[in-house]
């Protein structure tokens, strides 16, 4: 029965084969001869056409698709192939060092290794992604499906972690895993942590400077990458893999010295803590050059840790961050009047009131002084005296010391993110105004500006942009930075002026607590109300100090700014002045800085005697200076001729003698006693009367 049925379904099939063919007659025309045998031939040749019409079509199309993908598409698809089956990896260079001004490492690279993973290779992501976490630190939940999410894509390359610890690298190494493996690469480290952190700043996990130094000089210090190029087949398994090597950055040396980076932090840290303040800031420059000894910041943070500090501990408060100066700020003040000629040192002005109306606006000194000249008004920072000076000058000529100061622009290019501070045109400045700016208010200023303003009456009247790079090391080269004069500020005569009577703020004014036993210093105290909700606070106070020591050839320049002091008192001469004074005598002492007061007698070496010159100047017979250790010489014990000599060359000379001075007055030597020709008497001082002048009779200044 099956046999029948599968025949009858064979039959089935050839009629209608044959019908389609036309072949199929009927079986009348079967069994009678039919005399048109070929009917059937025009249907076949007709079907045969189409059939070949329609392949010859085909044909066309695949032969067109061909030539769009092979001619027309050539190229994109070419590069669509490229990057399929090729990936390019980037390898960091290894940073440069970042140096102290001698030398001693601050921040480097270290090696590390980061995992990676081809995930087209791994068939079981979970399983993969377990065991990894069980060897990674710190892996949660969420990393857990972070990394099945990242290995089960269908990808040629992923990262599992960068920048693992050596323990996690080698528990993962153990493990044995296919398509897991490592790549080398660069992290930055900070050894000594904490330290100068705000100025370097840190370093993200691509190894792109994010801020300070390392962000500001990235292009120097991060050299040219390399590359790793991976080559996959169509299933994206990887089977080859080549390195281009990159090539490490240049080395930085910074202007800082470690020493007294630690000793600024150290003492900034410890006044913090004492006056339970906010913060504060600490900036040390070198006066003539502009370097920047040293530059603090408190609260501060870990470079190495740095995403776990809060962004107000990144913040480099000595150049980010503005505050109303304050009686600091006098300095400008004065040498504006100096300049200008609308006072001299001893003009007598009346602050007995202790008050000063100008228009709605009344200011009081702390304190009632009665008739003060103008050196006592800076000595003992009055702010009725400085406002009287202020509107003497008027608003156009204030502002433009302002200007010459600095204030109002950013002045180092090496500290990034440096505010320019708030100054007003003189346009904006009416009386009331000129008050405000007189005393140091209506003027906003960073701890950096106001250390560079006062080293402009160090350094005898220039502004020197401070700078934080002293040289960048590439190769085997050093190209050193150059000092950089923005501007004369102030002639010579006023920045001695203004030397002299910030050396009495200090020896009997607002500043005795940062006297320094040997030296003699010079500074200017500030106290500052601060502006909350527009309003300026009773309880909260910026107290600052800035001075430079030697106060006659200053070695650096110090500003001290405590934010918000609350426990004790709260005046810079009480808060701020004590924290120079540690920090500069840890400075002296670190830079072997000789005293300046009674020295000791130095070491005399047997010589041959150096000719002695004597000029007739308007009957005085004055020795010529005949080079850096010319001096007066005693001609059988008689006392030698110190008549125009400076006050260090006259005790110099007497030293030598082993004879003490006495000092009367400040400039040149004008008188001594005994005089010239006398005998000399080791037991008692010489008194010296100095006097100062614009020029010495040689005509140097003096």
């Amino acid at each position: 029965m099956t046999k029948r049925r599968d025949d009858r379904r064979l039959l089935a099939w050839v009629r209608s084969g044959a019908e389609w063919l036309g072949l199929r007659t009927d079986r009348r025309r079967r069994v009678s001869a039919s005399p048109r045998t070929d009917e059937w031939r025009p249907a076949l040749r007709r079907r045969l056409l189409v059939g070949a019409a329609f392949f010859g079509i085909w044909s066309l199309g695949i032969e067109a698709r061909l030539v769009y993908l092979q001619v027309v598409r050539h190229d994109d698809l070419v590069a669509r192939a490229e990057r399929q089956q090729n990936r390019s990896i980037e390898a960091h260079p290894k940073r440069g060092e970042i140096l102290d001004r001698s030398g001693r490492v601050l921040a480097y690279s270290v090696d590390a290794d980061s995992i990676y993973a081809v995930p087209t290779d791994i068939d079981d992501p979970e399983g993969t992604a377990e065991a990894l976490c069980g060897a990674l630190d710190d892996c949660d939940g969420d990393l857990r499906e972070t990394l099945v999410a990242r290995l089960g894509r269908d990808r040629a390359f992923a990262y599992v972690q960068r920048q693992v610890s050596p323990a996690a690298a080698r528990r993962v190494s153990e493990l044995q895993l296919d398509g897991v493996g490592f790549l080398r690469e660069n992290r930055r480290y900070y050894p000594n942590k904490e330290l100068a952190a705000h100025l370097l700043g840190y370093v993200g996990i691509d190894n792109q400077g994010l801020s300070g130094i390392e962000s500001t000089y990235d292009r120097e210090i991060s050299g040219l990458p390399g590359k790793i190029l991976i080559q996959t087949d169509a299933r994206h398994r990887a089977f080859s893999r080549v390195a281009e090597p990159p090539t490490a950055g240049a080395a930085i040396e910074l202007t800082i010295d470690k020493f007294l980076q630690h000793i600024a932090e150290r003492e900034l840290r410890s006044a913090i803590v004492e006056h339970q303040a906010e913060s504060g800031s600490v900036v040390i420059l070198e006066p003539r050059s502009g370097e920047i000894l040293a530059i603090a910041s408190a609260p501060t943070f870990n470079p190495n840790r740095f995403a776990d500090a809060p962004a107000s501990a990144r913040r480099n408060r000595s150049v980010q961050d503005v505050y109303e100066p304050g009686s600091t700020f006098k300095i400008v003040t004065s040498s504006a009047a100096f300049e200008e000629g609308v006072v001299t040192r001893d003009e007598l002005f009346d602050v007995s009131a202790g008050v000063i109306r100008v228009g709605t606006r009344t200011v009081r000194d702390m304190h009632t002084y009665g008739v003060l000249s103008f050196e006592d008004l800076i000595v003992k920072s009055s702010n009725v005296g400085a406002i009287k000076v202020g509107l003497r000058l008027g608003p156009e000529r204030l502002s433009r010391y302002v200007r010459r100061f600095g204030f109002g622009q950013a002045l180092s290019p090496d500290l990034p993110g440096e505010s320019a501070g708030i100054v007003y045109p003189p346009a904006s400045l009416d009386d009331q105004g000129v008050v405000s700016v007189s005393m140091g208010y209506q003027v906003a200023v960073t701890p950096l500006q106001m250390a560079a303003a006062a080293s402009v009456v160090a350094n005898g009247g220039e502004l020197v942009e401070p700078r934080a790079v002293r040289a960048v090391l590439r190769a085997g080269t050093r190209a050193e930075r150059p000092r950089r004069v923005i501007r004369r500020a102030i002639t010579e005569a006023t920045a001695a002026e203004l030397t002299s009577m910030m050396e009495a703020v200090v020896e009997r004014g607002t500043a005795t607590a940062a006297q320094i036993a040997g030296y003699t210093v010079a500074g200017k105290t500030g106290t500052t109300e601060k502006l909350i909700d527009g309003r300026y606070s009773d309880i909260d106070h910026y107290a600052s100090f800035v001075g430079f020591v030697p106060s006659r050839a200053p070695a650096f320049t110090i500003l001290v700014m405590i934010d918000t002091p609350r426990a004790g008192p709260y005046t810079g001469g009480a808060v701020a002045a004590p924290v120079f004074k540690r920090i500069a005598e840890a400075a002296l002492r670190h830079l072997a800085v000789p005293p300046t007061i009674h020295p000791d007698p130095p070491v005399l070496v047997a010589t041959k005697a150096t000719p002695r010159v004597e000029l007739a100047t308007n009957e005085k017979r004055v020795p010529a200076v005949l080079g850096p250790a010319a001096l007066p010489v005693a001609e059988h014990g008689v006392m030698p001729d110190l008549r125009g000599l400076s006050a260090r060359r006259a005790v110099e000379a007497l030293a030598s003698l082993g004879v003490d001075a006495r000092l009367s007055g400040d400039g040149v030597v004008v008188q001594h006693e005994p005089g010239a020709g006398a005998p000399v008497d080791r037991a008692g001082p010489v008194l010296l009367t100095l006097e100062r002048h614009r020029a010495s009779p040689l005509g140097g200044a003096q």
